[in-house]
């Protein structure tokens, strides 16, 4: 009884049975060849000749496709491996695939990639080793092209109701217009950034690279330091489609008085009200009686007042007698006479000090608690 047998169409020998199609699927055409011619053009790695890398020689992003990409690498040869291992390819009937690279610098801008594979393929074990060349070209990115030229697209001015902003209401603006570009960046936004910072006679002005930047920063600052904003735009150009284009300037005025002040009043004789938050409407604490204050709602922020001083200005005086559950008596901290003022919720009867606020409404009593918050 003869056996039938498939024989290879380019050497002549019998080839072992191999495994059918699935129904309806096409028998491949080198499913016929016997081993030996099989692996004779068989390439288990399909490598390019040589892989050019184009990277920002400012902040290490790399162009790929039609855009620069951050890719987080610590040095070139991290993006040398990225970029080989994104043009390598397998061969589809590999299995059990295991690779390794060893980078050699050739020079600044070339490192050759050996590149050791190894597969099974028709039940045989496959090495292979390509080297592939990879030439690094140094340019510079759309966005550090435009840091370094200054571009801005909005600008945030700090300023103050008939005053300027301290100096800590300037340091936590530019705080908080970073954390917002920290966030932006980590999420993959490369057009987040600050042009410039500029500190001037008036307040802080934050030079943001997109619109959109400008008025999330002015709008989260006026949230947690109180005030308003106004938005001025003004036309610069058209783009390449017509469209116009607008620098916008986000004005901040921060509320008159701030968290410490203490204030008097127009046309109220209940005594100063320390400041405890001025966002919103106005809220304080009542210097004579320890009482909440808040303004009205068509006051807001900024009711008609007097600034009398603030917390620093607050002095440490020695407590001579109590006299009832509304009076103190103190010694006057210029004077050293012994007066009697007004005693208020917070004053602690137990102290054999505490601490006072001298100005043209007269001696009061001020929380502890607020004049150590305001000096540590």
């Amino acid at each position: 009884m003869s056996e039938s047998r498939e024989f290879c169409p380019r050497c002549g020998d019998p080839v072992e049975d191999r495994e059918e199609p699935l129904p309806g699927m096409p028998r491949e055409k080198d499913a016929v060849l016997c081993d030996a011619c099989y692996f004779e053009d068989f390439d288990l790695v399909d490598a390019p000749e040589r892989v050019e890398v184009m990277v920002c020689a400012h902040c290490g992003a790399v162009y790929r496709g039609n855009r620069w990409v951050d890719v987080g690498a610590k040095d070139y040869t991290d993006v040398a491996i990225d970029e080989v291992s994104n043009a390598l390819g397998i061969h589809l009937k590999a299995r059990e695939v295991s690779w390794g690279v060893e980078p050699e610098q050739v020079d600044q801008n070339t490192i050759r990639m050996h590149c050791q594979f190894t597969g099974m393929v028709r039940d045989t074990f496959l090495e292979e080793e390509v080297v592939v060349p990879v030439n690094i070209s140094r340019q510079t990115c759309k966005q550090c092209g435009k840091k370094a030229g200054g571009y801005w697209a909005s600008l945030v001015q700090l300023r103050g109701t008939e005053r300027v902003p301290t100096a800590d209401e300037d340091a936590r603006a530019v705080e908080i217009a970073e954390d917002i570009i920290a966030d932006r960046e980590e999420a993959g936004d490369r057009g987040a950034f600050i042009t410039e910072t500029q500190e001037t006679d008036e307040g802080v002005d934050i030079k943001l690279s997109t619109n959109q930047l400008g008025q999330a920063i002015s709008n989260r600052i006026t949230r947690e330091l109180g005030g308003h904003v106004k938005n001025y735009p003004t036309l610069v150009t058209e783009d390449g489609d017509g469209n116009e284009v607008y620098r916008v300037t986000y004005a901040i005025r921060l509320p008159k008085f701030t968290p410490g002040d203490v204030i008097e009043l127009d046309d109220d004789d209940e005594g100063p009200i320390l400041v405890t938050s001025s966002r919103g409407n106005l809220k304080g604490t009542r210097l004579t009686t320890g009482e909440h204050y808040e303004s009205r709602f068509e006051e807001g922020e900024t009711p008609p007042a007097t600034k009398l001083g603030t917390v620093d200005d607050a002095e440490e005086t020695t407590v001579v007698t109590v006299e009832d559950d509304h009076a103190v008596q103190v010694l006057d901290p210029e004077t050293y006479e012994a007066k009697t003022i007004a005693r208020p919720d917070f004053f602690d009867p137990e102290k054999p000090t505490v601490a006072v606020l001298k100005s043209r409404a007269g001696l009061h009593v001020v929380p502890e608690s607020e004049t150590q918050g305001q000096r540590e």
